[in-house]
């Protein structure tokens, strides 16, 4: 005779499958929202967020949500939710927040990293520095697999940091910095080096010189942002 699930069983499994859907909508939401597939300020509106990725209106809610927590959504009384606008004074605020919070990262990695840190930041960098930055047949256009390795690169480099909590503020201002990715066009050939501006910090890193590693770092990064900012300007 075969024995009919228990009521509690069931709830057990209905709440799993909701938790399921809701993480799937969540996953696929944020990933178009930084694939600029919305723009910024543009409204969400759930019914069509419903019919897009094929999922419950609580799904939605519930990811959308969370992408609040995060910023990369805005709720907005009585109005709904819209994706979070930028600004090029955001930018500069962000920034500025991203360079202290990477050096100080970076300067727990240089004095905690050993030898397996070096590899990996080695390692990064040597596939970073074989990848064409424009992406085929896109001219002004930053490739894929090249920024997500940048992005490699830098969590390396800082990956032998052993506060958490600097840790968690880093992580949540890289979220905040990936509204941006994407929209800064790509170094004319010859007005960069990007390979060789992080190939420095690798460096210095690794020759434990945190002030110049540090410094090579924040102008990096402010090189990168300031192209931004200008053409959120204009």
């Amino acid at each position: 005779m075969t024995q009919k699930p228990s009521r509690k069983a069931m709830q057990h499994s209905n709440s799993g499958t909701e938790a399921s859907l809701t993480e799937r909508a969540y996953n696929q939401l944020r990933d178009a929202l930084l694939d600029r597939r919305f723009e910024p300020g543009e409204p969400l509106r759930i019914g069509e967020l419903c019919k897009q990725f094929e999922a419950g209106q609580g799904a939605i809610r519930e990811a959308l949500s969370r992408l609040t927590s995060e910023g990369l959504v805005q709720a907005r009384p009585q109005r709904g939710f819209r994706v979070t606008p930028i600004s090029a004074e955001d930018l500069r605020d962000l920034t500025a927040a991203r360079i202290e919070i990477e050096e100080l990262c970076l300067r727990h990695a240089i004095a905690a990293g050993d030898v397996r840190w070096e590899a990996r930041i080695i390692a990064a960098f040597h596939q970073l520095s074989r990848t064409p930055p424009l992406a085929p047949g896109a001219p002004r256009r930053f490739d894929r697999r090249f920024v997500a390795l940048h992005h490699s690169f830098f969590d390396d480099l800082v990956s032998a940091c052993d506060s958490l909590w600097l840790a968690r503020v880093r992580h949540m201002l890289q979220i905040q910095e990936m509204r941006y990715h994407g929209r800064s066009p790509p170094p004319m050939p010859g007005e960069r080096d990007l390979a060789g501006e992080l190939r420095e910090v690798m460096e210095a890193a690794i020759a434990r010189d945190p002030d110049r590693a540090c410094r090579l770092l924040a102008l990096h990064m402010r090189r990168s942002a300031d192209v931004l900012i200008a053409q959120i300007s204009s």
